[in-house]
This record gives structure tokens, sequence and C-alpha cells, in this order.
């Protein structure tokens, strides 16, 4: 009998029809339903047909939620991992259109009409930006410092010298000597963690050696009784014991960051291959504001020995990667960065011009039975680059009348597109500084939808 009644529990196909369209792939769709299906009936539970397409149709949103897709980010984090971090320019996405809507000289040399090399526009540019002889690029930041540490250090296995300061972790808790064991790299810590002089590092040197490794501290800082030495002087101790000097920049900034906004200075490429360094990576979805990718910038010789490692090739970037690259390189070169890359002009925005944005959303708020107002916000640079900059920013204040804060705020990320802010002092918060103005329409008709939608609900 109870078998009898657990087939009466409607078949894929029934729940499938009773679903409609779901903007879902028919076959992505009816693999949900079975697995739903399959684990009602391992209950021994009788569930009624509406109760049943109910739970599917709610799992499958879930689901679709997860696809990859734009949306509003009303954060105050410019550079927000979470988010995708730093948002394309028009030029950039014009670029990416045509180059990957038609077939292109991504390996061919047009002049002599064979074979050709890949990214030499890119390359020859990107060195010019960077102050170095040769560039190159790999898939992120992480795999830069790989490859080098695979070439330097991993056969036969020698060290790495790095200060006991600078072993951090980054995002998604991937720590530095994580990355040194997973090149097959030594690990050969020098000094303290506040601490570390040039004799530390001149005393480790030996016969093992591989490279001297310097980690910009770009997602914390230290303070206090604190030192290490320039990089200067570390570049001259390399020199003179011929050991290559490596350093880790991560955020990417390619322009003087204390003179955009209120935030402090953050060392360039240019900047540390003039004092001396060999090779330096860094990122292309930060400061640079630029798709992911890894920037390697330095001696010629010792970037083409890195294109020349087998694993290179597992590295590097497709043709989308190489076209937003070079686009965007060419927008510093050219002068139009500030104005053309969007984590740039974000910085620039003035206080001025985020208010007078945030009193016409309002007043396309009124008359919805909920309280807006004009508010400060500190927006951050986020992305692991410069912890210390708050950047004075403004905020549009919301307080729903008859829904809690949370489920208000859960209302909106469900929007479409979703609409993220954050809760703070009692209120719902959007900071303008990361929501594009062509933006401002569309997150007053979200506000809208949500507040026309809310009924009664948890207090408050």
């Amino acid at each position: 009998m109870i078998q009898a009644a657990l087939r009466a529990i409607p078949a894929v196909e029934k729940v499938l029809q009773s679903l409609g369209d779901t903007g879902m792939p028919r076959p992505a769709v009816a693999a949900v339903v079975r697995r739903e299906l399959a684990a009602i009936r391992a209950t021994g539970k009788i569930p009624e047909v509406e109760s049943v397409v109910k739970r599917i149709r709610e799992t499958l949103l879930r689901l679709k939620r997860t696809r990859l897709q734009p949306l509003i980010n009303g954060t105050g984090i410019i550079i927000h991992t979470n988010l995708g971090r730093a948002p394309l320019g028009a030029a950039v996405v014009e670029t990416l259109g045509s180059i990957a809507a038609a077939y292109n000289n991504l390996e061919y040399d047009v002049d002599g009409g064979e074979r050709g090399s890949r990214a030499g526009y890119l390359e020859h540019n990107l060195a010019l930006l960077c102050g170095a002889e040769a560039a190159t690029v790999v898939n992120n930041c992480a795999a830069a410092l790989v490859l080098i540490l695979r070439h330097f250090a991993a056969v036969p296995s020698r060290e790495v010298i790095i200060s006991r300061g600078e072993l951090i972790q980054i995002g998604g808790g991937f720590r530095i000597p994580d990355i040194l064991e997973a090149s097959g790299a030594k690990l050969r810590e020098v000094g303290t963690t506040n601490k570390t002089s040039l004799n530390d590092y001149a005393k480790a040197i030996g016969r093992e050696t591989g490279l001297i490794l310097k980690v910009h501290r770009s997602n914390f800082f230290m303070g206090g009784f604190v030192d290490s030495p320039a990089t200067a002087e570390m570049a001259t101790l390399a020199r003179k014991k011929r050991i290559p000097l490596v350093e880790d920049l991560g955020s990417g900034a390619m322009v003087m960051t204390e003179k955009i906004g209120a935030i402090e200075h953050e060392p360039t490429p240019a900047e540390v291959l003039k004092q001396g360094v060999d090779l330096v990576c860094c990122s292309g979805d930060k400061l640079f504001g630029g798709p992911q990718a890894g920037i390697i910038a330095g001696k010629s010789k010792w970037v083409a020995a890195l294109k020349r490692e087998p694993f290179f090739r597992a590295l590097r970037c497709d043709k989308l990667i190489l076209a937003a690259l070079q686009t965007t390189v060419d927008q510093y070169l050219s002068g139009d960065a500030e104005t053309s890359t969007p984590v740039l002009q974000m910085l620039n925005t003035p206080n001025e011009t985020l208010r007078a944005r945030a009193a016409k959303i309002i007043a396309a708020l009124e008359g919805l039975g909920l309280e807006a107002r004009v508010g400060a916000g500190k927006a951050q640079i986020g992305g692991g680059t410069l912890p210390r900059s708050i950047i004075p920013s403004v905020t549009v204040d919301l307080l729903p009348v008859n829904v809690s804060l949370p489920e208000f705020a859960g209302r909106l990320r469900a929007g479409s597109p979703s609409l993220i802010g954050c809760i703070s002092g009692g209120r719902f918060k959007l900071d303008l500084r990361t929501i594009f103005p062509a933006q401002d329409e569309e997150v007053a008709r979200l506000v809208r939808a949500i507040s026309a939608d809310a009924s009664p609900s948890a207090p408050r």
C-alpha cells in the first residue's frame, strides 16, 4: 500500500509540465526534478502535488541565481572580489564583442601569412607601461608567482628567501607559503614578523638560494616597532650575490594612487623595477582596472625564460583576456585611463556629484511608505588593496515600514537585477560610489517594486 502511494508521487514529465517555462534548459530542469523527486520518495511521505511543484520551483530558482549575471553593487567596495572585482569600461567591452564574434589573428602573422607569435602587441605596450625591458601575462597573479617560483626554485628544489612579515594570506584562504610549496620551492624564512634587516637576507643566501622574494603587504598594514630594508638596498644585495629579486605587488596600480581621491601611495611596477627589482608580478583586475590576469614585467632574459617554460602554456590567457588587456593598456598609454577605466572613475568622482544623484533617487521614491534620506558613506578599495584608505562617499539610506531590514535586503538581492547593499546604523544603505549613474533609475525601480509588494512581516 505504501509503495502504491509512493508511486502516486507525480512523474518527471508531469512536474515539468506544471513548472512551465523556467528560463533554463530542459535537461538541466529535468535533472533537478529527478533529484528532488527521488529525495521526496526517500522520506516515505506523500506530499500534495502542489507542494512538490513549489519545492522544485524554489530549488530551480536557487540554482538559477547561481548563474553568472550582472548585478548592482551598492556596497561601496570598489574592487569587490565576490562581485567580480574591476568592471570593464565601454571601449574594453566593445573590443571584447568584436574579437569574440569573429576570427582573429591570435597566433597568425598577417604580414607573412603564417603562424605568428601570441600577444606581441600587448606585451610590447605592457612593457612600456611598466617601464620594463619585457612583459607577459598569465591567467592571474597567483599563477604568475607559481610560474616564477617553478622556474627559479623548483628544479632542483632550491630555496626562496622571504621575510616572515611577508608570509601573507590572500583571498579565498590561499597563503604565500602554500603557493611556495605548490611550486616545489623550499621556503627560507628570515627576520621576524615585525622586523627584518638587510643582514637577515644576506646571511640566508647560499648555494641553495634560488631567488629573493618580496611580497607587498597590499591587504594589511603594520605599524609601531616595525622595519624592513628598502627595495633598492635589497636589489643591490641581490645583484652582488647574482640572485634574482622578485616582487609580488598584488594590486596592480599603474598610476600614482595618492593623486586619486584621498588614498595612500601604492607602488607601481615601474617604480619598483626602477629600484632594481628583476621581475615584478601583479593583478590585472584590481587597481589596474582590467580583466583577471597576472602581469609579469622585468628583465627581458627572465621574461623570455618564463615563456619557454612548458608550464607557461597551462597558464596562458585566452583571446578575450588578451583583447581586454590590450585595450586597457592602450588607454593608459594614451592618457585616457582615468576617464575610461571604471575603477579610476569611481575613485575620482566628487561627493557633490554623488549627492546630486542621491537626491534624484530619493525624489523618485516619494510616496512609497518608506523613509529615505541622503547619508554619509565610507567607501573602500577592496580586493586586498590599500586597507587603510577610506574614501568619503554618499549613500541612500532606506528604512522600510512593513518589512524587517534583513527581509528588505533579501528581496532586493532577489530582484532582477540583484541590488546589493548593506545594513548599518538601523538603515539599509546603498553607496553611490559603486553604483553607475546609468543604474540610478534601475535602483529606484527596484526599490519601488519591493516597497509596493511589501506586506506586514517581521518587526524591524
